[in-house]
């Protein structure tokens, strides 16, 4: 079985990356992390992908330089590009040319509670259950379709960062099953 190549886009720490690299270094894993493209020349995810030996870009930020993006993407053969934490829109032009080749992990149980600050929507609805979800993207934001989703409680004692923490350790979960169950379906 040849395993996908992954393209992951970071701003932040790389947690959901290193999530996917760690995935990937098992040889029954479906895909693998062949680089890493951020915006941010600051991301804790660089040092991250530098010690796993994965090839890691700066990107021009303002404006976002998504031509640069497609052409490290190309170069590294990518079939599917992972944001995990990347803080930037994606023009429409630029998803076209990456059709339903572009997933996303977001902090909420989509369609409830798009966009930033997911978490906090939560507890400000005082709902009882969230979660994560891995979602193609699409020009409109958080609304492409689901590929797979994980619940989290809220507990009664909950804030921004308990929730978030929660959140973010069912994210690093249920990122690699999605992505395992996309590259099973294109191997077969």
């Amino acid at each position: 079985m040849e395993k996908i190549k992954l393209g992951v886009l970071i701003s932040g720490r790389g947690s959901n990356m290193q999530a996917l690299i760690k995935a990937g270094q098992d040889c029954s894993f479906p895909a693998e992390v062949v680089c890493v493209i951020t915006n941010n020349n600051k991301a804790a995810g660089l040092k991250i992908a530098k010690q796993a030996g994965i090839s890691a870009f700066i990107v021009e930020n303002n404006p976002l330089d998504a031509d640069r993006i497609h052409e490290i993407l190309v170069q590294h053969k990518v079939h599917l590009i992972c944001l995990a934490g990347f803080m930037r829109i994606l023009k429409a032009d630029f998803l076209t040319k990456w059709h339903n080749k572009v997933v996303n992990i977001h902090p909420s149980l989509l369609p409830s509670f798009k966009g930033l600050s997911a978490q906090e929507q939560a507890l400000k609805a005082g709902v009882k259950i969230t979660g994560c979800t891995v979602h193609y993207v699409t020009p409109e934001v958080d609304a492409g379709s689901i590929i797979a989703q994980t619940a989290v409680p809220v507990l009664p004692n909950d804030n921004i960062q308990s929730l978030s923490e929660r959140i973010l350790a069912e994210e690093h979960k249920c990122y690699v099953e999605a992505i395992r169950l996309i590259a099973e379906n294109i191997n077969h």
